[in-house]
């Protein structure tokens, strides 16, 4: 067992820890409250969790069904990043706006475009080429857009991305630089099958059914069923006028436990405890919130005023204006200097502002091959003499 896996198991010395998180039907969550776990750990539990795979593909209903009852939040939510996670890469907007798109890596010559009938990707190294058809998607573009096709019945990340910042192709983040030995290497990273189920399942809804990957009959994006679990025992108890038995049906993210909130999104934006496992630090964990967040000197041991929803509707699109953020800041932090801390407000007040904390307390940073910057949600003084914090 891995080294997270011991540790959470010494924790779970008290039977208390396995008490449910809310009772009712089988999505609420049923796992240890308060730990820290990995996403693998979080998923073998009982309950509904983001990228459970086991609700059989007919359980799902899709947000149609839900904007039925609940229309002005799936009204709003379908315009968010989120919705738009993945789509066909047929569908694109920036390979439609473009129809074709080149770049250059060393011998290899890159070529992406519009055939009428798919998308195709190519490269050649002078003497030969290969090609495939995009199958898909992956980000809705407000950083990036990188795509996934399927060759010989084996998965591929596409070697490179399209970039906003740009308005062109770069190699995609996580490829090395060098150039590849051979042209099956230049055109995508061969995915393992536990990578292309997490990919999809991170992405979209449905993904992977009944304990298996099957993504021709997915839901693009991540819609209602991805975070509250699918829905169809939950609308059909509702329309039988059976309140109390739907609600137990689906999960509220926001009644989680404040440590198991954050797990929750970190489920695809990655746990504190993924992100040791992988030994990964450095800048390029800024693209990790919930790690981020966890390893914030305020965060102790969880508190409900600093997750992820206490910032963030998942409903709304991601707003970046850093003023709208203040007055979460202000539920712990008292506003005015010289009053004294309390058990409600124990954060201090700010000597400098009250205003733009997190221009100050969260600046962005823009990890390497990205071509855009990330906020640091490692809450803290920023000292500039010092190194980037792990």
């Amino acid at each position: 067992m891995h080294i997270i896996g011991k540790r959470v198991l010494r924790f779970l010395g008290t039977a208390a820890c396995f008490a449910a998180a809310t009772a009712g039907g089988w999505p609420q969550a049923t796992g240890p409250i308060g730990v820290p776990l990995t996403t693998e750990e979080h998923v073998r539990y009982s309950g509904w969790w983001p990228t459970k795979n086991t609700p059989l593909r007919e359980e799902y209903v899709g947000p149609a069904a839900c904007a039925e009852c609940h229309a002005s939040e799936a009204a709003i939510q379908e315009t968010t990043p989120m919705a738009k996670a993945c789509v066909r890469a047929a569908d694109s907007k920036f390979l439609e706006k473009y129809k074709r798109l080149s770049f250059r890596l060393g011998p290899y010559a890159y070529d992406l475009n519009d055939s009428g009938s798919g998308i195709i990707f190519s490269v050649s190294n002078g003497e030969r080429s290969i090609s495939t058809i995009l199958g898909w998607g992956f980000g809705e573009g407000e950083v990036g857009q990188t795509y996934v096709f399927e060759r010989g019945g084996i998965f591929y990340e596409s070697r490179l991305s399209y970039f906003p910042a740009l308005h062109a192709l770069d190699l995609s983040p996580g490829h090395p630089q060098s150039q590849p030995a051979d042209l099956e290497r230049a055109i995508g990273l061969q995915l393992d099958p536990q990578d292309t189920h997490l990919c999809f399942g991170c992405h979209n809804t449905a993904s992977s059914t009944g304990g298996h990957f099957d993504p021709d009959h997915l839901i693009f994006g991540v819609t209602c069923e991805a975070c509250h679990g699918p829905g169809l025992k939950h609308a059909s108890a509702m329309k039988a006028g059976r309140i109390a038995e739907g609600s137990s049906y689906v999960l509220n993210p926001a009644k989680l436990d404040p440590v198991d909130a954050v797990d929750f999104c970190g489920s695809c934006h990655r746990t504190w405890a993924d992100v040791l496992e992988t030994g990964m630090a450095g800048v390029r964990t800024v693209r990790f919130q919930p790690y981020r967040l966890e390893s914030s000197r305020c965060w102790g041991k969880g508190d409900a005023r600093i997750t992820c929803l206490a910032c963030h509707n998942a409903h709304q699109p991601l707003a970046h204006d850093s003023a709208l953020y203040d007055n979460a800041c202000l539920r712990c932090h008292i506003a005015t200097k010289g009053l004294m801390n309390t058990s409600d407000h124990p954060g201090a007040a700010c000597p400098q502002n009250t205003k733009d904390c997190a221009t100050c307390h969260m600046p962005k940073y823009e990890p390497p091959g990205t071509h855009t910057y990330f906020t640091d949600h490692r809450i803290r003084i920023v000292q500039a003499d010092r190194k980037y914090p792990d």
